[in-house]
């Protein structure tokens, strides 16, 4: 059926216009039906009748929309949950540091025990490494380290404190990885290789923390804390650069060969 056919037909009542139209335009294919001479019902009736029935689908495309639309919700409900869970404040403990004196204080007997563990843990490396650039290195900073725990006592002293040691997880867990390095290698150029970065980890570990605990004496001005701390952070960076080079001249090619 043309668009002009089409048009008239749903200005027009079925009495005044069917004689008009071909039967043979009236298909189920064109959303049709055949009529007869008796329909009173203007055909502009049946089209709307027509797009009620489809119409009727509608409901569930709305549906789907809207159960997309709920779902973002029900995430962003559970999703504020996770973020009120996840802003909560840890409770603090009794002892907790209250200003920055207490911090620096509690930094200070962290370090202290983790320096004493070190001159524990300095010889067995020692022991275990095969270079002889290594194992002087090593047994020069535990020398080193000695004197370290040394001055720290001395900065308990300036602070009127008693020297008191607490156990630094953070050290403890880098020495007992060194411990498996070298239970994981075999002796020789792999095993001095794993040493250094072991050795290298803890390190950087001191450097950051002599770092810290040397602003804090400086802005408390702790000034013989201060003149300590530098000093111990000097020997740390100096130590660092020294077993990198050990490792960068032969150490690091001898192990790719072993």
């Amino acid at each position: 059926m043309s668009n002009k056919t089409a048009k008239l037909c749903l200005q027009s009542s079925a009495e005044e216009n069917l004689n008009k139209i071909p039967h043979s335009d009236f298909s189920f294919a064109d959303g049709l039906v055949i009529v007869t001479p008796d329909v009173t019902k203007p055909i502009k009736y049946y089209f709307m009748e027509t797009k009620k029935a489809t119409a009727k689908k509608s409901p569930a495309k709305k549906t789907a929309a809207s159960s997309a639309k709920s779902s973002p919700k029900v995430t962003s409900k559970s999703t504020s949950k996770n973020a009120v869970k996840a802003s909560a404040k840890t409770p603090a403990k009794d002892d907790a540091a209250k200003n920055l004196n207490d911090l620096f204080e509690d930094s200070l007997k962290d370090i202290y025990w983790a320096e004493k563990a070190l001159t524990k843990a300095l010889p067995k490396m020692q022991k275990n490494a095969t270079d002889a650039k290594l194992k002087q290195a090593i047994g020069q900073h535990l020398e080193e380290t000695k004197e370290q725990v040394k001055r720290l006592e001395a900065c308990f002293k300036a602070l009127n404190k008693k020297a008191e040691a607490k156990k630094c997880d953070a050290m403890q867990g880098l020495l007992d990885e060194g411990t498996g390095i070298m239970e994981e290698t075999k002796a020789g150029a792999v095993r001095d290789a794993g040493i250094i970065a072991a050795s290298q980890k803890v390190e950087h570990y001191e450097i950051a923390t002599y770092g810290t605990l040397a602003a804090y004496a400086k802005i408390l001005k702790e000034k013989e804390c201060l003149k300590h701390l530098l000093l111990t952070l000097n020997e740390e960076k100096n130590c660092n650069d020294l077993l990198s080079k050990i490792a960068d001249t032969n150490l690091n090619s001898k192990a790719i060969k072993a």
